[in-house]
């Protein structure tokens, strides 16, 4: 008798060649973004906790912008509000394309990263709270620890030199768009402070016309980056966090492919904005929010304060235990498989990377005890602290694994006959087939006409004896 067929679905299987080929691109820029993040936390921490310390201070608080319009606002003001609507702009792109054309769109197999991300952003807040609870802390900070920062996970991955499987990276990638679109939800929706209706209704208005115009196809530059300072500078004035303004027209860009497109417009704008997010807005925001004392009376208040505790014990352990549960219940209860190549530790080594919560954590903290500076920086003092603890830790595990990952990683590469596809995507493909033949019966030619020559040589007298 045959063996059963499975009737449940693979997961972290092999993504389709376009999925890959996108996540590829995507990914190098924000490794490459990750990086310049890390250099630029340092800097940040090097120049707070030195003799030049002032002159931070100094920087941070210097203010610039038409006070008539509402935006005299400091250096690191405009590094959170404004920068970052460049990140999160992006982020919405990413979360569009997810829907239309990537993992997301089908509600069966979106049911696992989806139920995944939001158990790994349910149960850092529950710790957060329940160590808050317990020591009498304040819970305004429940949001702290709930996000994933995927350049600070990809910068760890290349320091350590992991090169993960496609599946694995792609599941990461995932994760962390779920993970940004409900922190989205939550900076909307709990940090937004006395509403100017007027504001609002232009910034609404002026998405309106940027809907239309893209509906109709107009293009230019000096047309949607004009209109998208003014949608910005509107949001920012109505009380709603000004990073909304960036989600929301991420969201409208097309990034499903007409007949004859090589590339979506959302595919496209993202392809020349997300470096100048991974490279420019979020390593500056970094660089003027990351910048706190790291004396040893304030690190020792990270662990012994009911607020930081929980922001840490929320990313090192909430992440892991939330996003290793939820996936493994939901592959249960789904009958999802797990790809053979991998374990479920390997599962739960990610997890552990996903408590890597930088940029927005760190927004999060700045807006939840805004009217507390010193708590603020004790925050975001256990915002680093914990993404440093996870990041130490899913590192040794991934490099338990480190072996199999990089044959995985290499099998998934190889392009002998090189025509710019990888060998395993073209298995069912005779033109492959016919030109991996033509390859062997060259290289085999060669073997034989060297042997020939072997041969006459040691005949001659002239090879080895």
């Amino acid at each position: 008798m045959s063996a059963p067929t499975p009737t449940g679905r693979k997961f972290l299987g092999r993504l389709p060649l376009p999925e890959r080929n996108y996540l590829a691109e995507a990914l190098r820029t924000e490794t490459v973004g990750g990086v310049l993040l890390l250099i630029a936390a340092i800097a940040a921490l090097l120049w707070a906790n030195t003799p030049l310390s002032h002159s931070y201070e100094a920087v941070s608080d210097f203010h610039i912008g038409p006070s008539a319009l509402g935006l005299d606002l400091s250096v690191q003001h405009w590094a959170a509000d404004g920068l970052l609507a460049i990140f999160f702009f992006v982020a919405g792109i990413e979360l569009k394309r997810e829907l239309v054309a990537g993992e997301l769109r089908d509600p069966k197999a979106a049911a696992l990263p989806v139920i995944a991300a939001l158990s790994g952003m349910i149960v850092p807040a529950l710790v957060y709270v329940l160590v808050n609870k317990t020591g009498g802390g304040s819970l305004s900070g429940w949001a702290v620890p709930v996000a994933t920062d995927i350049a600070f996970a990809l910068a760890v991955l290349a320091v350590i030199g992991t090169s993960l499987p496609s599946a694995l990276r792609a599941f990461l990638l995932t994760l962390a768009v779920v993970d940004d679109l409900f922190a989205i939800l939550i900076i909307a929706v709990f940090f937004t402070s006395d509403l100017n209706f007027a504001a609002l209704g232009g910034a609404v208005a002026g998405l309106v016309v940027f809907w239309v115009l893209l509906r109709k196809g107009i293009r230019g530059w000096y047309v949607y980056i004009p209109l998208a300072l003014v949608i910005w500078g509107l949001m920012y004035n109505s009380g709603v966090h000004a990073t909304i303004a960036g989600v929301a027209m991420g969201l409208m860009l097309r990034c499903t492919r007409n007949e004859g497109e090589k590339h979506s417009p959302g595919e496209h704008i993202e392809h020349l904005v997300r470096p100048v997010s991974a490279g420019l807005a979020v390593p500056l925001f970094a660089l003027f929010s990351a910048g706190v004392s790291v004396s040893g009376g304030a690190l020792g208040k990270v662990f012994t304060q009911p607020e930081t505790l929980g922001v840490v014990l929320g990313l090192v352990v909430g992440k892991a235990v939330g996003i290793f549960g939820g996936t493994w219940l939901a592959a249960r209860f789904t009958r999802a498989e797990l790809n053979e190549d991998l374990a479920w530790p390997d599962v739960f080594a990610l997890a552990s990377l996903a408590g890597i919560g930088f940029t927005v954590s760190l927004l999060i903290g700045e807006l939840a005890f805004s009217t507390d500076p010193a708590l603020t920086d004790e925050v975001k003092a256990a915002v680093l602290t914990g993404s440093v603890i996870a990041a130490v830790l899913s590192g040794v595990l991934l490099k338990l694994r480190v072996r199999e990952y990089r044959a995985l990683y290499e099998e998934e590469e190889r392009d002998e006959d090189r025509d710019g596809i990888p060998d395993i995507y073209e298995q069912d493909d005779p033109g492959y087939h016919l030109r991996m033949a033509e390859l062997y019966e060259a290289k085999a030619a060669e073997h034989r006409r060297l042997a020939e020559h072997a041969g006459a040589a040691r005949e001659d007298g002239d090879g080895p004896a």
